[in-house]
């Protein structure tokens, strides 16, 4: 995959090594500039003990980028590989949506990529990094744990670009149906009706990341080769290969999002028609 020449994006939260329950990015009711209460006090603690202004170290030079939060010593500096990638993609995504967008006569605001470590707070709610990348429609915002890249090469064994490309897609896809009005909650449904609609919902989001995909390929930014990578990711997070691996049994019922099959076809639905139309929205 032809990455590296692509515009990478702005709109990105760079949280890692920040913890989501309490001290640099906690949760307390009282935030500046990103930092809770207590990492209020510590700031103005050392501050006074070697006389530096507070200010400077609130200096948007030492932030996380595109979050005026100050990056505390040893992460990554926020060039890193996997998070330039990222970037890159969603910047991608961001080009390929607003002309789509556009030629359907509508403006495309453009989601955040939250970054993080282990776990993080949300308008959804503290979420683990056990729950792999997922998107919030409340707060328009896509969470990843670039620790998922490894594993779904280790566990999943579907390596390569394309193939973390389509993880970033698919959940940009879900911020299209949110944008489009086709993202429900599900509430008031039962479990059987919820699990229906959220496996429609998955699948939707697998071929608006095809669409992104067919933008890609007429751009030659990936070849055949890049798609079977893309595919093989779809196929190997499907609810029947999960649940085969995890219990030895698949129980239709309790899909959430859709048998491996049915993520490939999706996909490649998306990949092949190249349009919201594709995907049975903007009619």
């Amino acid at each position: 995959m032809k990455w590296e020449d692509l515009r990478q994006s702005d709109n990105v939260e760079d949280r890692r090594g920040y913890s989501a329950g309490g001290g640099f990015g906690g949760g307390g009711m009282f935030r500046t500039g990103g930092l809770g209460l207590g990492g209020l006090l510590i700031l103005l603690l050392v501050s006074y003990l070697f006389g530096v202004d507070p200010m400077q170290l609130l200096s948007p030079d030492t932030s996380a980028p595109g979050t005026g939060v100050s990056q505390p010593a040893g992460l990554p500096p926020g060039n890193d590989t996997a998070a330039t990638f990222s970037r890159k993609i969603l910047g991608d995504t961001e080009d390929v949506w607003t002309a789509i967008f556009e030629k359907h006569g509508q403006r495309y605001p453009p989601p955040i990529l939250v970054l993080f470590t282990d776990q993080v707070d949300s308008a959804c709610g503290l979420s683990s990094a056990a729950v792999g990348p997922f998107y919030c429609p409340g707060d328009h915002k896509l969470y990843l744990d670039l620790s998922f890249f490894r594993e779904l090469a280790d566990r999943f064994g579907a390596p390569g670009d394309f193939a973390q490309a389509y993880v970033i897609a698919h959940e940009v896809g879900h911020h299209v149906q949110t944008l489009m009005g086709a993202l429900s909650s599900g509430a008031g449904l039962t479990r059987q009706q919820a699990n229906q609609q959220s496996v429609r919902q998955e699948l939707q989001a697998d071929c608006l990341a095809g669409v992104w995909g067919h933008s890609a390929a007429e751009r030659s930014i990936i070849d055949a080769n890049d798609v079977q990578q893309g595919l093989n990711a779809a196929a190997a997070i499907g609810d029947d290969r999960l649940q085969r691996e995890s219990t030895g049994r698949v129980v239709p019922e309790s899909f959430t999002h859709g048998s491996s099959a049915d993520r490939v076809a999706s996909f490649r639905r998306g990949l092949e028609g190249g349009d919201l139309s594709s995907c049975g929205l903007g009619r």
